[in-house]
């Protein structure tokens, strides 16, 4: 027969079972606790990092404002309130050294020579004729067939009745997946655009450089800085090979009044008028992109310039990317 097990080896094996189950436990909260600090520590770096970046781009939107106060001292000084291409803001992007691994780069977009989509609308709620035709004449020139007018106009009146056979309302939205409704209110955001009924990305990139939202009407197109499309758009038999022209020799010498751009023999004729043309631009897009330690960081900051020349910044975006077109150049080159 077997000898029986001395209880005292019996205990021995219990406690040392104990002790592999309580070293076992021990080492699973262990490395749950480094997996969690890890990922904290992880978070919290990338939290500090993303607030220096933030905190750089703020630096560089003040940089961009300092520009804008300056080209308006500057056009004080010559008597001529004038924004156009050839002026510092507009030539380039501007490179700011940050250290050695990190650098700053601000672009300004003046706004003033797009058309801006809310003033489709009055205040008092009505259609604006004058500008749809010119939203429909750009289309036009653009290319763009799939979308309507109507529908850009339905978007931000506060009815719910479409706007010709063309229109778009909360009818046609609510049987999107998913659904959604129109605005019913002048546009905020740019990127709403893509909601409009008959829109692809394709059109929405091909519009977007050319018209722009602001919370104010009135401001009229900057005939300095306007596009070849939005050119186009003030009149009908203005094509594109006049709005070449045009810019062309605004190239060589800005119009330093609209008697000067209405004065263009390629104009002769068309009746133009000076209704809803500028030569100032009070918005402006403060686009920077900020690269250090292999990350980037892009603010668009959109800032009004008042009469008075004093710059405020109206709101700021953090989700646009590839902001950045124009040519670089330092602050010594320029």
């Amino acid at each position: 027969m077997p000898m029986p097990m001395p209880m005292r080896n019996k205990h021995q094996g219990v406690a040392l079972i104990m002790v592999l189950l309580a070293m076992a436990l021990i080492i699973m909260l262990a490395t749950g606790m480094v997996r969690e600090q890890s990922l904290w520590v992880f978070k919290a770096s990338h939290h500090k990092a993303q607030q220096q970046g933030y905190s750089i781009a703020l630096g560089a939107e003040t940089f961009g404002r300092q520009m804008l106060i300056r080209d308006f001292e500057d056009d004080q000084d010559e008597d001529l309130m004038i924004d156009s291409l050839d002026e510092r803001w507009a030539i380039g992007a501007a490179i700011l050294p940050l250290d050695e691994n990190g650098v700053v780069e601000v672009q300004i977009d003046g706004l003033g020579g797009r058309i801006n989509l809310n003033e489709l609308v009055t205040p008092a709620g009505k259609v604006d004729q004058f500008t749809r035709s010119r939203v429909q004449r750009l289309l036009q020139a653009l290319g763009i067939t799939g979308i309507s007018v109507d529908a850009l106009i339905d978007w931000i009146d506060e009815d719910d009745q479409p706007t010709g056979a063309a229109g778009a309302e909360d009818s046609l939205y609510l049987t999107e997946e998913p659904s959604y409704r129109a605005a019913n209110q002048p546009f905020v955001s740019i990127s709403e655009l893509r909601l409009i009924a008959g829109m692809t990305e394709s059109a929405y990139e091909t519009l977007r450089p050319h018209v722009v939202v602001l919370p104010v009407t009135g401001s009229g197109i900057n005939v300095n800085t306007a596009s070849a499309p939005v050119l186009m758009s003030l009149h009908e038999n203005l094509t594109e090979a006049i709005a070449g022209v045009i810019i062309e020799k605004r190239e060589e010498a800005r119009f330093e009044s609209i008697k000067d751009f209405l004065s263009l023999p390629e104009l002769a004729g068309m009746g133009l008028t000076s209704r809803g043309l500028t030569l100032k631009t009070s918005f402006f897009d403060v686009v920077c992109r900020i690269t250090y330690d292999n990350r980037k960081v892009n603010m668009v900051s959109r800032v009004f310039r008042s009469a008075k020349g004093e710059v405020q910044t109206v709101h700021r975006d953090l989700s646009q990317n590839n902001r950045i077109t124009r040519e670089p150049y330092t602050l010594s080159e320029g």
